[in-house]
């Protein structure tokens, strides 16, 4: 039961789902903020290259909601799917994850203890990886808003589903429609 009366009935609408529909003059920007960020154009980064850093920040941070729909919107836009997802998850150092990939989630981990563990030292690694200006941007700013995203559903208690078919029915929405039509 959600910290909360969120007006609604929290199993149909699980994690932020339910935050979203109780606040709707928020949901909208928060929305649009992970529309850019997962889904919108970019020149190197793909969508599920993003969502894994989600996936991977969130699972840091224990929110069980996140990591499960992040991983789960990762795999369904990775030609690897949930078993490369979940290596990535359990050990990035092992992980069959590319180099530059790997140094960009170094620095997601470090923004996720504090801005301030983002050292030099993480980006001159990223850059010796081909990772460019844009792509440590845009990491850490996605793993900044998902500490934000993960402490909004986990501050709030709201409910996380246990089927992982949830998570992957979700992924085909979300993959088909976007942020937006959530």
């Amino acid at each position: 039961m959600a910290h909360i009366d969120l007006g609604l009935d929290e199993k149909a609408y699980p994690g932020i789902q339910g935050p979203l529909r109780f606040r709707p003059e928020t949901a909208k920007p928060l929305g649009e903020l992970a529309e850019v960020l997962l889904r919108a154009p970019h020149p190197t980064l793909t969508p599920g290259e993003r969502e894994l850093i989600a996936a991977y920040v969130s699972g840091l941070n224990d929110c069980d909601f996140c990591c499960s729909s992040h991983a789960a919107f990762a795999a369904a836009q990775l030609p690897t799917g949930m078993e490369f997802v979940d290596r990535v998850r359990a050990d990035v150092a092992t992980a069959p994850v590319g180099a530059k990939l790997r140094a960009l989630l170094h620095i997601a981990a470090a923004v996720r203890r504090s801005g301030r563990e983002v050292t030099t030292e993480l980006v001159e690694a990223a850059r010796a990886e081909g990772a460019t200006d844009l792509e440590i941007h845009d990491t850490v700013l996605i793993a900044a808003a998902f500490c934000m995203f993960n402490r909004y559903v986990d501050g709030l208690g709201t409910w996380t589903p246990q089927d992982p078919e949830v998570f992957a029915r979700a992924a085909d929405h979300l993959v088909a429609n976007g942020y937006l039509a959530i």
